[in-house]
Parts: C-alpha cells; structure tokens; sequence
C-alpha cells in the first residue's frame, strides 16, 4: 500500500520539465508515432483533452512515421500524413530512414520549408518485410551507417532550433544488443535525446518491457534526456519507471490507444495535480464523436469512418455494449451513423476495471528477418538495397 507520504514524493520527483535542444515541456510525456493512429486528429484529441483536464498541453506529440525518401518526393500520400494543426506547439515530426543522403535532403527538407519543430529517427520496426531489407530495428547494429545517418540528420539542421532525437530498441534479440553503441553513437553526433524501447526486435510487442535496460542506458548516457518506452498503460507506471530506471522521460504507444485522455492524467501526476476522473461511457461516446469529426475533417468523411472503425472497438473494451450494437460500429459510414449508435450507449455506465491495459498488436516473439551475411561485420558501411518503404514504428 502506498501512503500519502510516498505519492507526493513521488509526484515532486516527477515534477520536472524536460528540455529537449531548443523544446521545453512541461511534463516529461511523449506520444509515440503509431501508423494510422497519430495523425493530426488523433494528435488534436489527445491535445483537446489535456487542455481540458488540466488547463494546459504539457507533452509532445509526434506525428505518424513518414518516410525520407517519399517526404523528399512529395509522396501526395506523405504530405498529407504530415499536417500539423494550426495551434499545435511544437511540431514534431518521425522520419523512418536507411540512407543519410535522404536523411540529409529530408531534414533540410523541413528546415527550408518550415514544417516542423523538431525531428525524431525511428530504428525500432521490428515488423519483417522492414529488417529482412536490413532496414528499422536491423540498423542500429551497423554502427557505422547508423551514424552517418544521424550525423546528416544533424548536419542539415546546424544552425536551427530544431533538434533531432532518436529512437531505438535493445536490439535485435538477446544475442545482438545494440541500444548502448545507439545511444553513445547518437549522442556523439548531436542527437538532443534518444529513447528506448525496452524490447528486442524479437520480443516484437510481446512479453514485458525490460526496464533495466532503460537504467543502463541512462548510466551509459549522460549529456542528453533518455527517454523510456514500453508497458506504461497508467500513470503509475510512468512514475515506475522513472524511478526505477532514472530516465528523464517517457515514451506512450498502445496505452494511449482508446483512451486519448490518458495524457491528461499522465501530466496531472507528473506535475502533483489532482487525477481527472475517469470517464463514463457518455463521456467516452462524446469523444468517439469528436474523433470520428476530426478524422473527416483530415481524410473525408469516407475514409475517416473507415479510420474510426478500430478506434471504436478499443474505446469500448470493457464496456457495456451487445455484440450487435459494437458490429454496426464496425461496418459505420457516415458521421450520422456514428453518432446515433453511440446515443444507444448506456450513457452512465462507469468506467470498467478491465478497460486498462495493453490494445492493439502483440503478436508473439519470432526470430528477425535479415539479409544474409547481416550480423557478419557490424561495422559494414553500406546502405541497404530497398530497404526504403513505408511502414509502421516501433
């Protein structure tokens, strides 16, 4: 049992600012990139509802991974994943990269035409058709290529007040570590922060984070913010890992996912203020809405009913709602639908006690894909062949 005494020390131990370069934060919270979850509606959402529970956006944002190639091509498909509200402070924006040519021409990309305040490097896809292709989570173990690509990240920003971070995993499985020559190499090279996701690409999104990893990398780096990811679903277990771990920050992915008013309370405990309420299941159906509206606003309304379909089902877990009611929220086609089904919501039902925890993709734990020779000479400086597409973090 914890005692008052305990959880306001914990809370005057969160309650910090974090400086990333030129980027100052109230609460030490990161949105995690997530494809077709983090757009600019999402993003608007979790923002929206902040201000409301506690009166100011304390946390940083980032936008959906996009691709340097296809962002230096202007990929109509790209430009699109990369608006940014009109009020949104600062702009944060994940590049996926193989290649410190594009990452160059990227980053000087968004320095030249302003479209972002900061930049962040994903090296954590695990998924295979990326690291067969020695691209994501497969990077980092070429030391070299990793920071040259960091280094040009940097080198197209000199001069600006927008910092570059970068993201990483442990590495690709218990036999290949990588995170602490990452974090070294990034540092060196002008990286304001680096975060880790605390599994291997093998772990995939299974199993549990392993936040000593997180502590050792903090040990191992210590003129920039580490930042932590991995199994935070409430805010205790942001306080947890801070703790346990040192790390100056942390990183949400999955636990955001169908409760975007989890930053509220993330930032609410990090900064000693009351915890908002949890809300009932009108309140959850007024947001269902208010996502739905933004998403049309950003695809049109066809493809952003589409979008929400997903979001539905993770906003109602533990709910009470039929089998029926929650299959036409799967097959919804217009705004007017979705409003009406959740009208029929049992508007006063109480947050559920299972509707914590992990959503989305898990999957189980499996070799990583490869090109042959790869773990032969991880100082190999070569960029890989198509290794280039577009995908999701990790």
């Amino acid at each position: 049992m914890s005692f008052p005494e305990e959880r306001a020390c914990e809370r005057h131990e969160g309650r910090r600012p974090l400086r990333i370069g030129s980027i100052e934060l109230a609460s030490p919270v990161v949105l995690a990139p997530m494809a077709g979850v983090t757009n600019v509606a999402f993003r608007t959402l979790c923002r929206e509802l902040e201000l409301a529970r506690t009166g100011t956006v304390s946390g940083l944002y980032v936008c959906e991974m996009v691709t340097a190639r296809a962002l230096v091509e202007r990929h109509p498909v790209t430009m699109h994943m990369t608006a940014f509200g009109p009020d949104e402070n600062p702009r944060s924006m994940q590049l996926y990269t193989v290649d410190p040519d594009n990452t160059y021409a990227a980053a000087k990309m968004i320095v030249d035409e302003n479209l972002a305040d900061h930049i962040d490097m994903n090296f954590g896809c695990p998924v295979p058709k990326v690291t067969r292709k020695g691209g994501g989570s497969a990077i980092p173990y070429k030391r070299k290529l990793f920071q040259r690509i960091v280094a040009a990240a940097v080198r197209a920003t000199e001069g600006t007040s927008i910092p570059v971070t970068v993201k990483f995993r442990i590495g690709i499985d218990d036999d290949h570590h990588t995170h602490l020559d990452a974090g070294r190499i990034a540092a060196a090279e002008g990286a304001q922060a680096v975060a880790l996701h605390a599994r291997t690409a093998s772990q995939r999104y299974s199993g549990t984070a392993d936040w000593d990893e997180i502590a050792r990398l903090k040990e191992h780096v210590t003129d920039v913010p580490v930042l932590g990811n991995g199994d935070i679903f409430e805010p205790s277990d942001a306080v947890a890992m801070m703790r346990q771990t040192g790390c100056d920050g942390v990183v949400i992915g999955r636990g955001c996912l169908g409760r975007p008013w989890l930053f509220a309370e993330l930032a609410a405990e990090l900064n000693g203020l009351p915890a908002p309420a949890q809300p009932n299941l009108g309140e959850v159906s007024q947001i269902i809405v208010r996502h739905g509206e933004l998403l049309a606003a950003h695809h049109g309304e066809d493809k952003g009913m589409r979008e929400i379909r997903k979001h539905v089902a993770w906003y109602l877990r533990g709910f009470p709602a039929g089998s029926d009611l929650r299959n036409r929220l799967a097959l919804v086609n217009t705004l007017d639908e979705l409003r009406d089904l959740v009208a029929t919501l049992p508007a006063d039902a109480e947050f559920p006690a299972d509707g914590h925890g992990p959503r989305g993709r898990q999957g189980s734990p499996a070799k990583v894909a490869l090109p042959e020779g790869w773990l032969d000479d991880p100082d190999e400086d070569v960029v890989p062949a198509g290794a280039e597409v577009m995908h999701s973090g990790g």
